[in-house]
């Protein structure tokens, strides 16, 4: 097994090599990344039935495993993501404007890769196939380090992306797995500064908590998902029900679900035993504030933490509102900053929700659950930022990059 700085300086051999290659060339490699994944299906599934044994073995929830499974399908989706990202315009080289200067130097600004780029993440094995791909075709070398519930698949599938590379010109550790989970590993790639340029985690409060609190090398923290929906006294009641019935069941345990139901009290008494009709088939436990009880049958009451708990499991938290306004005090209030919608047909309130509510992705009549790279057209993405310098949102190949200034001159002293 080797070592994180054996790892960190093929890595930065890897990086430099692959940011002299050519945009056609990087996209042959990634059709070849994704044809293998198709071919090794068997081996993939095979790897993660191991998981699967294992994870059952140490009780884990049904949502989590959820996160933990692959499927044909799913293996044919990440490998179709693969494609999409080789369809992609790649982002380096590209000059965002030029301009003269009073000394008639002709100044350009250009996009560049960030290096060698860290990725930490927890059970999600489709995360290796994303990460690792949307790096190369930004021209980054990645080291990556998933947790030991889908240690088997990740292995397999960091092995046939690497095989994959065999017939081109890039060396196989463009993607590096850290084969070693304990936590001593993960602490120490938390400090690898001499061969990573910027660390992103991806998975629980606890563990992005964990590397913001220990990490030396620059993080870009793509949080947990505390989204909210808000029935303004203005939504349409059919709509407003299957915004939230998408946003809360069709996948629970990932970040762009709904956690919390902020509902105007004048819609409330129409809207609320409706709700809790349509959630019914998905056994979804209703925890309601002292109004919100009294229009429902089987809810009970929420606790203060509630309001705070990213839940990833058929859970909603419902509120009664008197306004807009208190809706919005309350998403700034508990929100993470990752997603927030409102279900309104009143024009002036969805641009207020707009214009107010302070989260990466905003939305006016539409399930918190597109935010997300595909669905945004990004191919794939290396996870929701919740931050504001750098990058923030779905985080597709331009936030990839960075930038370097490239200046033309004709002989110009100072």
């Amino acid at each position: 097994m080797e070592t994180l700085i054996q790892l960190g300086e093929k890595a930065k051999k890897a990086a430099r090599a692959l940011a002299r290659a050519s945009s056609s060339e990087k996209n042959e490699a990634l059709k070849l990344m994704s044809q293998a994944l198709v071919t090794h299906t068997e081996t993939i599934l095979t790897a993660n039935t191991l998981d699967l044994t294992a994870a059952k073995e140490n009780g884990i929830t049904e949502n989590m495993m959820d996160r933990l499974i692959l499927t044909q399908e799913r293996i044919e989706s990440m490998a179709n993501g693969i494609i999409e990202i080789a369809d992609l315009p790649d982002p380096i080289g590209r000059v965002d404007g030029m301009w003269k200067n009073e000394a008639g130097l002709t100044i350009g600004k250009q996009r560049v890769p960030l290096g060698v780029i860290g990725i930490i993440y927890e059970s999600r094995p489709n995360v290796t196939t994303d990460a690792g791909t949307l790096c190369f075709k930004a021209g980054n070398a990645v080291i990556l380090r998933g947790g030991k519930e889908a240690i088997h698949s990740n292995k397999a599938l960091v092995r046939i992306l690497q095989d994959a590379l065999e017939p081109t010109i890039f060396p196989s550790s463009v993607i590096q797995l850290v084969e070693d989970t304990t936590r001593e590993s993960s602490k120490e790639m938390m400090r690898l500064n001499r061969y990573l340029d910027v660390l992103i985690p991806r998975g629980g409060a606890k563990l992005i908590q964990t590397v913001l609190e220990t990490a030396t090398v620059p993080v870009i923290e793509t949080g947990t998902g505390n989204c909210h929906v808000y029935i303004d006294k203005d939504a349409q009641l059919t709509m407003a029900t299957d915004i939230i019935v998408n946003a809360k069941c069709t996948r629970p345990s990932v970040c762009n679900a709904a956690e919390t139901l902020l509902i105007h009290e004048d819609v409330a008494e129409a809207f609320l035993p409706v709700i809790e009709k349509a959630l019914a088939p998905w056994n979804v436990e209703l925890r309601a504030d002292e109004k919100a009880l009294s229009y429902l049958k089987k809810a009970i009451p929420a606790t203060q933490d509630d309001w705070e708990t990213e839940f990833l499991d058929f859970i909603l938290a419902v509120k009664v509102v008197s306004s807009l306004d208190e809706a919005i005090e309350h998403i700034d209030r508990y929100s993470t900053g990752h997603s927030e919608a409102i279900v309104t047909d009143d024009y002036a309130a969805g641009l207020q929700f707009h214009r107010e509510v302070d989260s990466a992705a905003v939305y006016i009549n539409a399930s918190t659950r597109f935010t997300d790279g595909f669905e945004f057209g990004f191919g794939a993405e290396i996870g929701i930022s919740t931050q504001k310098l750098h990058a923030r949102g779905p985080m597709g190949l331009n936030e990839l990059t960075s930038s370097k200034y490239i200046i033309f001159g004709e002989g110009q002293i100072r």
